[in-house]
């Protein structure tokens, strides 16, 4: 079938299985291009299809020949029905991997539920043993909490008071003003719920348990703190106070960890174009802002080069990890530079409809927001007959009852 891109507000309907499919193989090859990394043999990424944890996964495989299983919740392909972009990665990655001679299992399922935590155990403990690395880099909007039943779902809104600024429509390019309203308390608690650092420990709780984390163990969750322009609806609102959460639980299972001789951190990521991102108002502007300044200066990263130097230079780099004031990694520091974000506030206040396609780069948001369903990828013939219908080769078929 022919194979375009079907979009609904913030949302692509569709995904393109060779696009896909080259995406993955453009960041393999940016891997291997940085050569090899002391890094992780055994890796656990859980939600690995897209974005950091798919960059995760790549970086510890091709760059240090690490065996990974990865879990995730895609939707599968059906007769004349594109599977969702997270399934044609894994299925490129899988392929690309099992080529190599390097192992590379799944399981696709509700990775909040004991079902599938139980399922990764047993996967585990069948074929790899015990695991040096958990990559924990969920992205999603509803969780239910396995031991009480109850279902949380996560808003995007500032606290104490509303917040007004402008933002972009990028399918459009229409700056205009947007207002929320302040969450209350039950929402904020919901937020926590999903995006903080619950079920993050209740991995390594788990695993440990079963005696699975190797001597001198690592995990890493992903954050992201932001400019003062997006900390009302960001950084201080919602999901700010459940990536306080998730931080704080950074250093409790560092505390678990210490018989280990583990560590548990948070890195905190570079703004990118993503499908979370892009339904946050305010921010779809502030990344066309930055993106065009980073560029600018030769210091623009998407997600592969982000985690291939967060690996390099921090994690696995033969030194103490550094750390900020507050115990997190920053590989958020070019973003975050003074002279970039004086940048950013400047063109900020200057940018309306008819400045932003000269002094941002809506152009560059809208080719990598396609990116991320396999659309606009550079060497795919987008007019040739698609085959929907891929497999993942090493798809460990999910347990019932796990969502």
């Amino acid at each position: 079938m022919i194979i375009e891109p079907r979009m609904r507000g913030f949302i692509c309907l569709t995904a393109h299985p060779k696009g896909c499919e080259q995406n993955v193989i453009n960041q393999i090859n940016y891997i291997k291009s940085k050569g090899p990394i002391n890094g992780p043999k055994k890796v656990l990424v859980i939600g690995a299809s897209t974005g950091f944890g798919l960059a995760s996964r790549i970086t510890s495989a091709f760059g240090s020949n690490a065996g990974t299983i990865g879990i995730y919740f895609e939707k599968p392909p059906k007769e004349g029905k594109t599977a969702s972009p997270g399934w044609y990665n894994t299925a490129a990655f899988e392929t690309e991997a099992i080529k190599t001679g390097l192992y590379a299992k799944s399981i696709n399922g509700d990775a909040f539920s004991n079902e599938v935590k139980q399922q990764t155990i047993e996967l585990i403990k069948a074929d790899l043993g015990q695991i040096d690395l958990v990559i924990y880099s969920l992205a999603s909007p509803v969780r239910t909490n396995p031991n009480t039943g109850m279902t949380h779902r996560s808003v995007l809104k500032p606290i104490g008071g509303s917040y007004t600024n402008k933002t972009v429509d990028f399918h459009t390019g229409i700056v205009s003003e947007v207002s929320i309203d302040p969450a209350n308390e039950e929402e904020t608690e919901n937020t926590i719920a999903v995006m903080g650092g619950e079920d993050w420990e209740m991995w390594i709780d788990a695993l440990k348990a079963e005696n699975l984390l190797a001597d001198g163990f690592t995990t890493v969750a992903y954050s992201y703190i932001g400019p003062a322009v997006t900390e009302a609806v960001y950084r201080k609102g919602t999901i700010g106070m459940a990536k306080d959460h998730l931080e704080a639980t950074a250093f409790t299972i560092t505390d678990k960890l210490a018989d280990l001789n583990g560590k548990a951190y948070v890195s905190v990521n570079k703004a990118l174009v993503t499908q979370a991102s892009s339904a946050i108002p305010v921010i779809p502007l502030y990344i066309s802002i930055l993106y065009k300044i980073m560029k600018e200066d030769g210091i623009h990263e998407g997600c592969i080069e982000q985690i291939q130097r967060l690996f390099k230079n921090r994690l696995y780099s033969g030194d103490t990890v550094p750390l900020d004031e507050k115990g997190r990694i920053r590989i958020d520091d070019w973003e975050m530079r003074d002279d970039v974000q004086a940048r950013v506030a400047a063109l900020w206040e200057e940018s309306t409809t008819e400045s932003l396609p000269t002094i941002g780069d809506l152009a560059g948001y809208k080719s990598d927001f396609l990116n991320l369903f396999g659309f606009a990828v550079a060497g795919v013939d987008y007019q040739a007959d698609a085959n929907e219908m891929i497999e993942v080769p090493g798809l460990v078929e999910a347990k019932e009852g796990n969502g």
